[in-house]
């Protein structure tokens, strides 16, 4: 079964949860809202006719400014057996910035998830581990939205880390050869 014919098998399945289905340069996308996520994915993981077996790939975006909801998580699924690829996109909302953990269906989303909650502040819930994977723990904020500042010069907000890695370096200096 190829990619439009699974975006179609979802709509009929979960009329009420498909947003919208695009097709731009032969890969297709559905767009969904998250309260079912978790049914939709293991549909496409479990049904025989579809057999989307592998978590290719899972992110975040950040359309702020741009679109009505300002986040997404998005779910690239293949089939090996049909050799067929399908985007699906949750949306999510700033002000309930969650969606519910796939780790169950596909064990390979726990690191994807982990690094989306880490640089975005997208919360999965039902994450086996859910904590930062790539920032230190005590780190401030989620560095890929579009209000994280972008300057390093943060004053008081600046990371401890950091600052203690500059302090470290201009005591070195006196030993730096010219």
């Amino acid at each position: 079964m190829n990619s439009k014919e699974a975006a179609e098998k979802i709509r009929e399945m979960f009329p009420e949860e498909v947003r919208e289905i695009r097709e731009y340069n032969s890969q297709t996308s559905v767009i969904v809202k998250r309260d079912r996520i978790k049914d939709i994915i293991r549909y496409l993981h479990s049904d025989p006719l579809l057999n989307f077996d592998l978590l290719k790939d899972l992110c975040g975006v950040d359309y702020s400014g741009k679109k009505e909801t300002r986040f997404e998580v998005v779910y690239h699924l293949y089939s090996l057996e049909y050799r067929s690829l399908l985007r699906i996109r949750a949306e999510v909302p700033e002000d309930d910035c969650s969606i519910d953990s796939v780790v169950d269906i596909f064990a390979g989303a726990n690191w994807p998830e982990r690094e989306c909650y880490d640089l975005l502040g997208v919360v999965f819930k039902g994450h086996p581990d859910l904590r930062r994977i790539l920032l230190p723990e005590d780190w401030e904020g989620h560095p890929l939205r579009k209000d994280y500042p972008l300057q390093s010069d943060l004053g008081e907000k600046e990371w401890k880390g950091y600052l203690d890695v500059i302090e470290l370096a201009k005591k070195n200096m006196e030993f730096e050869t010219k």
